[in-house]
């Protein structure tokens, strides 16, 4: 590789409980190619935003200074405070600032650096980067040759399934499946039961901002970040209903790739309880709601039981493995599709559709290898957002 004469530095840091367990992430970018060369991710311990944030920044510094020390250097960060002070604008009070501050300083001295304010969802890849730390506890330092101090996927198969307790003889060909939960609207933020064949709302301001940041987690798989190692996504699947459709257009428009629709991975029917609270269900429908809590078998007032649900999401699901093999696709769904999927992954009981927690634009990567063997990657990720 050439040595960079530009470098961008994108730099976050977080704590959980400020102060509480921190991590620190840094990404250097060639600023003329636009292709990621280093990521940093480094737990702190106990330790405040501010400190994670600083430390993010001297890590990225360091990176970028060690690439090349002639670089010339753009540092983007979603801290105002940090920009500001190493810009020389605002003061620097804190003694724990005044000290990091110091140490950055040092760093940077002699080098063409400037400082650049951007809003959280563009620092998406260093924020990703700093929950992994916080998540794992540990550091991790990633060249664009692939190099780590430490994989979290050093058992990772890229073919077969990972595990050597899995069964042999697979031989269909594996495709790697990215579920996203659409974004919110305004019966997700009401929390009113929101199903097919119900309002059919559209995603709220809050629901398009959710969008935007999966899609540059999205972007990221197979070429940064935690799942650098993956296949690239070559194709986006969404359900027919509104939400869906609006959360996979944005994804369309980060990715360049067209949306096709599978209805069978639509939401699952709710009937005459759709739009209502749960309160309001248990108020108006008891008995119904009663026999229906835990049952594979009873539907809502006009809705679907989940036996008739888990054999058209299951059927919508191998259509899309079938017709995406040897690829990874990002498919846009619900809570009930996703939780239905992820439970024929791990071949789980019913309680599978209550169990886990599915948020808004949450991700989750299941890989199938046809009927054959399934693996789950992750379930319910959301340090993108």
């Amino acid at each position: 590789m050439n040595t960079p004469a530009n470098l961008i530095i994108e730099a976050d840091g977080g704590s959980r409980g400020n102060p509480g367990p921190a991590g620190s992430g840094a990404v250097v970018i060639n600023a003329d190619s636009g292709e990621v060369i280093l990521e940093i991710a480094k737990f702190i311990g106990i330790a405040t935003n501010n400190v994670a944030e600083y430390l993010a920044l001297k890590a990225g510094l360091e990176g970028a200074i060690e690439i090349n020390p002639a670089a010339r250097i753009l540092v983007r960060m979603d801290s105002k405070l940090v920009i500001e002070q190493m810009s020389g604008t605002w003061k620097i009070k804190h003694p724990d600032m005044i000290q990091l501050a110091s140490e950055v300083q040092k760093i940077a001295k002699g080098h063409e650096i400037k400082w650049m304010w951007i809003p959280r969802e563009q620092n998406s890849r260093a924020d990703a980067l700093a929950n992994k730390a916080m998540d794992e506890s540990a550091d991790s330092v990633v060249s664009s040759e692939g190099q780590a101090l430490r994989s979290p996927v050093a058992e990772f198969n890229q073919l077969a399934p990972s595990s050597v307790r899995a069964p042999g003889g697979v031989t269909e060909p594996l495709t790697t499946v990215v579920l996203v939960r659409h974004g919110r609207t305004h019966l997700t933020e009401s929390k009113r039961i929101s199903g097919r064949g119900g309002e059919d709302p559209k995603l709220s301001d809050l629901g398009r901002l959710d969008a935007r940041l999966v899609a540059d987690a999205l972007k990221q798989i197979g070429n940064s970040g935690p799942w650098s190692y993956l296949n690239p996504i070559s194709a986006i699947v969404a359900s027919p209903i509104q939400r869906t459709l609006d959360t996979a257009n944005i994804i369309s428009n980060e990715l360049g790739l067209g949306v096709s629709v599978n209805e069978n991975i639509a939401e699952i029917s709710f009937g005459d309880w759709d739009g209502h609270t749960n309160d309001e269900v248990k108020a108006k429908w008891p008995q119904e709601f009663a026999a229906w809590q835990g049952s594979w078998d009873v539907a809502p007032p006009h809705g679907e039981s989940l036996a008739e649900f888990d054999a058209r999401v299951l059927k919508g699901l191998y259509e899309i493995v079938e017709e995406h093999q040897g690829k990874s696709v990002a498919v846009v769904s619900h809570v009930m599709p996703i939780r239905g999927m992820t439970r024929k992954a791990f071949e789980g009981g019913i309680s599978a559709y209550w169990a886990p927690q599915i948020s808004p634009c949450s991700i989750t990567i299941l890989r199938f290898w046809g009927k054959q063997a399934a693996e789950v990657l992750t379930v319910n990720s959301t340090s993108h957002l």
